[in-house]
Order: C-alpha cells, then structure tokens, then sequence
C-alpha cells in the first residue's frame, strides 16, 4: 500500500492519468469508472492507479472529516460484481491537518478488458471515458500476451462451429455489455466474444471459457466438463442407487438446469409438528451456492465430473481440484481466488451469483436458518474439495 510520503508526492503531481481526485464521498458511478480505468491500464504502465478521496484536483484537502465508511464504500466494488472481473484493490486512509484523505490503489488487471456496469472504462492522458471498439481489440490482444489461468487459454483444435453463437448473442451478451453499448455494437463475433475473453485473436480461436459456456458439444474438448448426479437409497456408495443423471453441455443452459433439478428434485417439504410452519429437508439456495461453487473451481484439465450424489442422510458435492492460489485452510471461506476467473465473471453475469466470494457464507448461513446442522468442508486435499449437507431431521 501506498506510504504517505508517496502520496504527497501525487497529490502534488497535477498531470499523472494514473490518478483520480474526488472532494465527493459516494459518487458510485464516479468511484468505479476510475477503479474500472486503473484495472485495464490502457497506456500499458503496469503500475497501480490511485482513486483519492477528499482532494481537490490540485491536490490539496478539501476539509473532509475522517469517516471509515469511505474505505468500506471503495472496498465494496471488489466483491459486489459491478467491476468484472474483480478488482484487486487495497485501501488505506491518512490524517492531514486540514482534511482526511482515503485511497484506493488499484492494481493492473491481468484479464483485461474489464468492465463497470457492462462498460469499459479508460484512461489516456487527460482523457477518461469509454473504450472504442479498436481500444478494446487492444485490451483483448494484451490479455492473451499474459493469460495464465486455463479458462483464458485458446482451446486449441476448436473453432467457431464448436459453439452456439445464438446463446452467446441472444442470452449472454446481454447480461454482460450495457445497453447503449449493445445497441452500437458493429464488430464482427470473433472480436466481440474476444471483449469478453471468450476468444484468443492471435490464436484465432475460442478459448477454454468458450467452449464452457456456449460449446455444442464441450466434452468432445474438456472430458471432464459434465456434472453427475446419483442418488443413493442408502448411507454410502455400495447401497443400491434409485436415480442417476449427467448435467452435460453449455454451461449457460446446464446451469438453469442444474438449479432447477436441485429445486425440484432434491429439496423437499419437511411435515412440520402439529399448528408448526413447513420447512424443507434442505435450503434451496445452499445447492444453488455450492453447485455454482463447484463448477467454477473445478480443474478442468482433470477427467473426472463434479459429483453431485444425495444420500438418505446427506448430499456430497466434490469437485477436482483444491484449494487454489492464496486461499489455505486458514484463510476459507473468507478469503478469494479463482482457479477460472473467466468462469467465474460469466456465471455472475447470468445472475448465479450476486457477489464475489460470498457464495459458501451463504450457503453456511441458508443450513443455520433452514435448522440443518453445519456442512462440513473437506478442505484438506490438494486435488479435490468436497462439501457434505446433513439433512434436516424432524
């Protein structure tokens, strides 16, 4: 984080684009069109923006009393999905004489384009607004420069015949691009699916992403990309199995699916004592967390499904892969990161998610409400997570 001698130093600096002043305290659209602008780094810096609150534009104070809100309002666009992907932002506030002054430093995102409210935002100078078409096929070529995650590489062998453009165009554009935008959209598909990291310009490609989300057939690329439920008659996998079923196909039809199956065929109405309310074996929503949870941790390169297999007693979902990045044992559920952040910007466009790293909070808080006893979390294995839902019992 920035120290405060640093900071003098930008406060007295007038002509810096990697530099936001504000005297306001809750302009919202303000506050994330500048985080938004410091996350792409369109003039390539490769160094933090500063968004300041409680200066004016020359730098000095503008009186502000200390208010610890401030930073909770700056640190809420790293979580709330109104910035995808998530911004990496820290935040820290300084004591002057003459007014309070708070700071976001945002750090470069490696995912660009990112966007605010469907938007993307840039800087160039003294120039701040939104990015035109060919300024965004500039972002999308820096991405691929340095794509590390396995959602943003190009899904070699694949092409444009692999996937549904008509998902793409008529169910997901939409939810991710705002209307004005939408409606001025000229570009040819392989750049408009390259604005949103679904296709790799240089390899001439979809990318791993892409082929999720929209593939007509996306096992014949990704084995593993299917979700198997089972439901067992008794407490363990020998018993005798009812019901199985696999959840393949593009994600952005198999997760409407998914939820509604779970709704429908999982939860169930609990009798309740004599004059009591109806309650439910499990909450919906726990599913709804979970499942979503499950698939975009999931490692892909590994052939094995996400299991999704209900017990007399239970439901057990597990998926490949661990833990990931700077999330430890110590640190979950409360701390974020993403093994498929691509993955993980389209589910929340969809609306399977409201928020960032809020989904197993969630779900703990749905079990406590409902009267289920806690799930327990089998966080302790490199190559899978696991989650076991106990049962309501009357």
């Amino acid at each position: 984080m920035i120290a405060k001698q640093e900071l003098d130093k930008l406060l007295a600096d007038t002509e810096q684009d990697s530099v936001e002043k504000t005297i306001s305290t809750n302009d919202a659209t303000k506050f994330g069109e500048a985080i938004c602008s410091f996350c792409n780094d369109f003039p390539a810096h490769n160094k933090p923006g500063y968004l300041i609150v409680g200066v004016n534009d020359d730098g000095s104070r503008c009186g502000l009393a200390r208010d610890e809100r401030i930073l909770q309002t700056l640190m809420d666009f790293r979580t709330d999905g109104r910035i995808v992907p998530p911004p990496v932002i820290v935040v820290s506030g300084f004591e002057y004489p003459d007014g309070y002054v708070a700071v976001a430093e945002v750090q470069p995102s490696f995912l660009p384009p990112a966007r605010f409210k469907g938007k993307v935002c840039i800087r160039i100078g003294p120039r701040k607004g939104y990015a035109t078409d060919v300024e965004e096929r500039i972002l999308s070529e820096k991405r691929s420069s340095f794509a590390s995650s396995w959602d943003t590489l190009p899904c070699y062998g694949s092409n444009l015949n692999d996937m549904s453009i008509e998902i793409f165009k008529l169910i997901y554009l939409p939810t991710a691009i705002d209307e004005d935008t939408l409606l001025a959209n000229g570009r040819e598909i392989k750049e408009q699916l390259a604005s949103l990291k679904f296709y790799d310009l240089k390899a001439d490609c979809p990318t791993n992403a892409a082929i999720l989300m929209f593939g007509t057939n996306p096992r014949f690329f990704i084995s593993g990309a299917y979700v198997q439920y089972v439901k067992f008659q008794g407490p363990d996998i020998t018993s005798d199995f009812d019901f199985e079923r696999k959840f393949e196909g593009d994600l952005t039809t198999q997760l409407k699916v998914i939820d509604e199956f779970a709704k429908t065929q999982v939860v169930k109405m609990v009798l309740p004592e004599l004059g009591g309310d109806y309650v439910y074996n499990y909450p919906h929503t726990v599913f709804k967390e979970l499942l979503v949870n499950a698939i975009i941790h999931k490692d892909y390169q590994s052939n094995a499904p996400i299991k999704f297999y209900e017990f007399d007693d239970r439901v057990e979902i597990s998926n490949p892969g661990g833990l990931y990045g700077s999330v430890t044992q110590e640190n979950f559920p409360f701390k974020n990161d993403y093994r498929n952040p691509v993955l993980a910007e389209a589910v929340k466009n969809l609306g399977y998610m409201n928020a960032f790293n809020v989904g197993i909070l969630k779900a703990k808080k749905a079990l406590e409400k409902n009267g289920n006893l806690p799930a327990d979390f089998i966080i302790n294995q490199p190559t899978h997570f696991e989650v076991i839902i106990y049962k309501k019992q009357r």
